[in-house]
């Protein structure tokens, strides 16, 4: 089979050094969570980069099924850290433990003017109908 994009890398060794050797700002894109499915009906947007205050439910892993927000994005390690997602250490200290951003689930977006906006662009109905008015002969 071929490649759908030629510019687009299918080698192992780029997609690692892209991943692990990426910026914040990369990191951010790729820290992205599925939206509920009563958000997806009410925003018609898939996925959003998770961020501190966003409601989300854990999908896979020891804490499947727990709700809570997100009290930090760690970037660097590519973890989000949930309010309830939490173990005890040897010395009886409580840490979070971190969760893949792949394995939640926003049940509730923290909406500012960015996140508005964000959600405008990425609406899939709107990007519909401008195809649909860009070529009126189909």
């Amino acid at each position: 089979m071929t490649k759908l994009d030629a510019n687009k890398t299918s080698s192992r060794r780029k997609m690692r050094k892209a991943h692990f050797g990426a910026t914040s700002v990369e990191r951010r894109v790729r820290m992205s969570g599925a939206l509920s499915k009563e958000l997806f009906m009410r925003h018609h947007v898939r996925s959003l980069p998770l961020r501190k205050d966003d409601e989300v439910r854990v999908l896979r892993g020891k804490f499947k099924g727990k709700e809570g927000k997100v009290v930090q994005c760690y970037r660097k390690k590519y973890v989000v850290h949930v309010e309830r997602c939490t173990t005890d250490k040897n010395n009886g200290q409580t840490v979070h433990v971190g969760i893949d951003a792949s394995n939640c689930e926003i049940t509730k977006i923290k909406m500012d003017k960015s996140r508005k906006n964000i959600l405008d662009r990425k609406n899939r109905t709107k990007i519909g109908q401008n195809k649909s008015s860009a070529n009126p002969l189909d």
